[in-house]
């Protein structure tokens, strides 16, 4: 059955999921499917440093591992490997580094010199952007494979606060936004609301009220960006605990 007639075979909710959370990833191992190229590049714009940190951690340099993380990203389209991100084989997250590691081992048995991918970038890396994160990582005795897992939570993370920034910007809501992010979960805040409400000129209770929205966008959000990254809805709870515990493990 193919991919598109498994998802017509599902119900409603479960072919918005397909639809929406996998349509990247199917269309990036199929190089004959319309803007595959440009779904790629969006896999690799949300996803590359967790990968390059993991190679990093594996001795490479930052030159090296730019070089290793473009050649991944070119070989998957290239090796139509992405057709093996089905919905049904779990989450994106293991293939991903699944398939990391076996580009790795083959690349060190052929010992490239050659620039990988062809030469042509599929997305560009900034390394130095990527660096500097890097040496804000902590010195601990974290496996690659756990390191990779907590970078990709904080990757999705990033992306959902993004995300709900970008619908507050949007809304002409920005200050509004900013003055709120402080009392999210995790933050350290010394305001109270009677300093927010008064910066904002809103009552304490509007405040109250306006923190609820914003803490209950956010994890609507939270849950469609985890989503993405796993095989059926069933699995997003699982994989929501997961990646909280192995941010703060």
């Amino acid at each position: 059955m193919s991919d598109t007639d498994r998802a017509k075979a599902l119900p409603a909710e479960a072919q918005r999921f397909v639809t929406t959370h996998w349509s990247v990833v199917l269309a990036a191992g199929h190089s004959s499917v319309p803007g595959a190229h440009k779904a790629l590049e969006s896999l690799c714009r949300a996803y590359w440093y967790p990968l390059y940190a993991y190679i990093r951690r594996q001795g490479s340099s930052p030159h090296d591992a730019e070089d290793l993380t473009q050649g991944f990203f070119a070989w998957l389209l290239e090796s139509k490997d992405l057709r093996l991100a089905d919905p049904e084989r779990g989450r994106f997250r293991s293939f991903l580094l699944c398939r990391l590691k076996h580009f790795l081992s083959d690349e060190r048995k052929k010992a490239q010199a050659q620039k990988r991918g062809g030469g042509v970038p599929v997305i560009s890396l900034d390394v130095v952007l990527a660096e500097k994160w890097y040496s804000l990582e902590p010195a601990n005795e974290l496996t690659p494979e756990v390191s990779f897992d907590r970078l990709w939570a904080l990757t999705i993370m990033e992306q959902t606060v993004a995300r709900l920034r970008e619908e507050y910007v949007a809304a002409g809501r920005a200050e509004l936004f900013e003055e709120l992010k402080h009392f999210q979960p995790g933050q350290e805040t010394g305001r109270s609301y009677a300093e927010t409400a008064s910066r904002l000129g809103l009552s304490e209770g509007a405040v109250k009220s306006a923190i609820y929205r914003l803490r209950q966008r956010h994890r609507d959000l939270l849950r469609e960006q985890v989503a993405q990254t796993v095989g059926t809805p069933a699995e997003v709870d699982g994989e929501l605990r997961y990646l909280i515990s192995i941010m703060s493990g």
